[in-house]
């Protein structure tokens, strides 16, 4: 009965999957006992909207060790670099600019964007963060405080998301929630289990950590590059990943056509392009999301009973991560649909591979030569 699996997977989702629904932990601000030198490394494409308050707030930080930015101009055309010049203002001696070398084969973009950054930077610790997260003042410190104790080799954040129009209303949070679900931060941050994940846009790491795994060249064809990041460092030592109440994505979504090109430009990677494991996911998420609303709606009997629970179960799992965006309680409601607009995405991700095209980011293809 197609009902009743829905519900047992959902029980099992509930209970029994790292508590992922929690929307937790939160990095506290704290100081930490040492300070360590950190560089702060951040890869940037034709960034000029977003540059100036991300490099404002970084140097910024009241970090009491001695810290500087990189960053890296990935051959940008709209005046990046001296957008981040004009931000740095009397401040500039900390803030190194690297005109970035042509991407040579085999590359992703913005790992060879930080592979030069990387390069360029002497410190014991090193922080990714992306031309797009500004960050509170005292970002920097909670962050080498989570490293240092309990000891870690990589601290990484869900930062907040924008989350202002009717699209990023509808659809961001439930972009941190079904993150939360494919990786549950506990089982990320547990270091007896083999789940391991990311959040690109601030990515604290040892040196030695990194090039206890090859360093960046390890990686540098990766289209997820921080999951990928992080299965390499897990597989020598613990890493932590969880939500920022410190540190805030400024890049809009205005439209849902925002969201949905956002989507599709990794999803089909994320799947291998694999044909099968796109089919098994699109019908593992049809009867997870899809199932439950339909017997809730035109279910009858026990049909009726276990859709209508498994969609319970579904909606209030939800609610923790729609307080953390501010957002009405009735898009628990819509969960369905929003899953059906995810799975548009993925589904159109494998299309624009199997057409040749690709999904274009930075005036770059993505999934097709990197």
């Amino acid at each position: 009965m197609i009902a009743f699996l829905a519900l047992i997977i959902w029980l099992y989702l509930y209970f029994l999957h790292g508590k992922f629904w929690q929307s937790g932990p939160e990095l506290p601000p704290a100081t930490p006992a040492e300070c360590p030198d950190v560089d702060i490394v951040i890869p940037a494409r034709d960034e000029a909207q977003t540059i100036g308050p991300v490099v404002a707030s970084l140097l910024a930080q009241n970090y009491p060790g001695k810290f500087r930015v990189i960053l890296v101009d990935d051959n940008s055309t709209d005046g990046t670099a001296e957008q981040a010049r004009n931000a740095a203002g009397a401040l500039a001696e900390k803030l190194l600019i690297v005109d970035g070398a042509k991407k040579p084969a085999g590359w992703s973009g913005k790992l060879w964007a930080l592979h030069q950054g990387v390069e360029a930077s002497s410190a014991p610790v090193l922080l990714f963060a992306d031309a797009d997260i500004t960050h509170d003042p005292r970002h920097l410190s909670a962050l080498v405080s989570r490293l240092l104790a309990p000891r870690t080799d990589m601290v990484s954040e869900m930062v907040r998301l924008n989350c202002e129009t009717l699209p990023e209303r509808a659809l961001v949070p439930a972009f941190v929630y079904f993150f939360q679900m494919l990786y549950p931060f506990a089982k990320v941050n547990d270091p007896f289990s083999g789940t391991a994940a990311a959040a690109g846009g601030t990515v604290l790491i040892r040196r030695d950590a990194l090039a206890r795994i090859g360093g960046i060249e390890q990686i540098k064809s990766a289209l997820i590059d921080d999951v990928t990041l992080a299965r390499e460092v897990k597989k020598f030592g613990p890493i932590y990943l969880g939500h920022s109440g410190l540190a805030t994505s400024i890049r809009p979504y205005a439209e849902f056509g925002d969201v949905f090109r956002m989507v599709s430009r990794s999803a089909f990677t994320q799947l291998k392009y694999s044909a099968i494991l796109l089919a098994l996911t699109l019908i593992g998420l049809a009867l997870v999301w899809l199932v439950p609303a339909y017997e809730t709606i035109f279910g009858h009997g026990w049909h009726f009973l276990f859709g209508l629970a498994a969609y319970g179960l579904a909606a209030i799992s939800y609610l923790p991560t729609l307080a953390r965006y501010n957002t009405s309680k009735f898009w628990a409601l819509a969960l369905p649909l929003i899953a059906l607009f995810y799975m548009a995405a993925t589904f159109s991700s494998a299309l624009d591979h199997w057409r040749g095209t690709g999904a274009k980011w930075k005036n770059r293809s993505y999934g097709a030569d990197v």
